[in-house]
Formats: structure tokens, sequence, C-alpha cells
């Protein structure tokens, strides 16, 4: 059983995806808020495995919400939901500790894939739409500077883990990283756990982030 918090300042909105999240056995609706202060309070309170998480918001917004979520250490993972035109919005709450985002349009069984992905630790975006959106909301976003942590993190990679990184950075699947570099999918599975462990990444959505921040990955890279 999965739990699952639901903010939006949309009452409609929470009342679907109630609905939706209530006709499944593996999922529990264990709360729900209108904005990001709420939602902060309630994630303490509650714990749930999932936030399902608004991004524009009265008050305290997604991104502010999920920042003091993730600094909080707790259990609970966010997953960002979002309207295409708001990539920028999308990059800074990956950047405040999301696990994933999907888009609002997205199916009712795509949304329940990705809270169960999310709720065991992956990341949620499909390596294509990864690609998409990180060429949309770079050009928005501009470059930040790697830190010296960062850059000490990079140096710690062995030369496979690096290329592993750059792999994932492109947004390329387990399998498509296994073919390319003539791996098992479990050796890969384990390099990008390596990976992750040294750069300090929740998951693959903040190793994507970390390659583009790094110059590991540009637009349009394939």
């Amino acid at each position: 059983m999965t739990t699952v918090l639901i903010v939006d300042d949309q009452p409609l909105q929470r009342y679907g995806f109630h609905l939706l999240l209530d006709s499944v056995a593996e999922t529990d609706v264990v709360g729900e808020a209108a904005h990001g202060a709420e939602a902060v309070r309630k994630t303490a309170e509650l714990r749930p495995d999932v936030v399902l998480m608004d991004v524009r918001m009265p008050g305290m917004d997604g991104i502010e919400a999920t920042r003091r979520i993730v600094a909080s250490g707790g259990r609970s993972r966010v997953l960002v939901l979002t309207t295409f035109d708001l990539d920028e919005y999308v990059h800074a709450a990956l950047r405040a500790g999301a696990s994933g985002f999907l888009l609002k349009d997205a199916r009712p069984d795509e949304l329940l894939a990705a809270i169960r992905a999310v709720a065991s630790g992956d990341a949620v975006i499909a390596p294509a739409l990864t690609r998409r959106l990180l060429d949309e909301y770079t050009r928005y976003v501009p470059a930040h500077r790697a830190d010296r942590a960062g850059d000490s993190a990079l140096g710690s990679l062995t030369e496979r883990e690096r290329e592993i990184l750059v792999a994932v950075g492109k947004g390329w699947t387990n399998g498509e990283i296994a073919t390319r570099f003539v791996l098992s999918e479990s050796t890969v599975k384990t390099h990008v756990g390596r990976v992750l462990a040294k750069i300090g990444a929740r998951d693959r959505v903040q190793a994507v982030i970390f390659a583009y921040d790094h110059g590991l990955a540009r637009p349009h890279a394939n």
C-alpha cells in the first residue's frame, strides 16, 4: 500500500486525483493540501510515501514546499505535476529535490505507474520526455556553476562510472546503456547505484541535473 498526499489549489483537481487513487487497492490517500505551507505541515504529520505536488499555488508554491519537504530529511518523496508551459518551474522543483514529474494531461495509468516508481525510489520521467523537457527549460534557466563539492564528487568517479553518468544525463535507459557498452542490465544498475551514491543524488532525475550542471549533457545530446 502506497500512501499519498495530494497537493493542489484547485478543489476539483484534488477531487479527481482522489477518485482515481481510491479506485485502486494499492494506493491510499492520507490527506489533501491546498497550498505549499499546508503541504509541508501535513507531510510532517502524515509521513506519506508520495506527495503529489502542484507547482503553481497561492502563497508558498510547490517549489518551495518541495524544498522544505526534502530538506526535512523525511521519507516522503515528491512527484511534481505540471503543464508543459511551466518547464522553468519544473527545473527549479527538480533542483529542490523532487523525485520526478509528470504532465497534468498524463493518462491515469501513467500517473499510477509514476506513483509506484517514486515510492520505490525510482525516477518517473521517460527518457524521451527527459530530453524534451530538459531541452525546453534550459532555454529559461541560466547555467549553474558547479560547486567544489560537485567537482570533487565528479573526480571520484571511475572512467566507466563517468561514462554511465553521461549516458544517464542524456536520458538513456539501463537497457540502452547496456547495449551501448556491452554490459548486462544488472551491471548497469549496479554502476548507476554507485554513481548516485558518489555524486549524492537521490535518484536518476537528480543525476541528470548534476550532469547538466557539470557540462556532461547538453540539449539535443544523443
